[in-house]
């Protein structure tokens, strides 16, 4: 029931452009300061998970792994997404209580 609301929650960040998706999107957020959580999906490579880890830790932005990469990619409306980002302060607070209440 709350992975429904992640990814409603996802979705309505992607259609008010406070979310971008895929690897070098999300990897352009995190280092120009603008990304405010980080998603990447649980089978996503090891490599990807890898990377996002250790940037995210250098940059102070919270990362979550959740979800496989159709729920990420169905949840904004593409097929398939290993990382996404959400830009916004208010849409991270909103996931981040629907995922820790999982």
């Amino acid at each position: 029931m709350r992975a429904n609301r992640v990814a409603s929650l996802l979705g309505l960040a992607m259609k008010a452009g406070r979310l971008v998706s895929g690897e070098f999107l999300t990897e352009k957020a995190v280092k120009s300061m603008k990304a405010t959580l980080v998603i990447v999906a649980e089978d996503a490579s090891d490599n990807t998970k890898k990377m996002f880890t250790n940037m995210c830790t250098y940059y102070k932005v919270p990362l979550y792994i959740w979800g496989k990469k159709e729920d990420l990619g169905s949840a904004i409306g593409r097929e398939f997404r290993a990382s996404v980002a959400l830009t916004d302060a208010g849409f991270r607070d909103a996931v981040v209580k629907q995922i820790e209440s999982e």
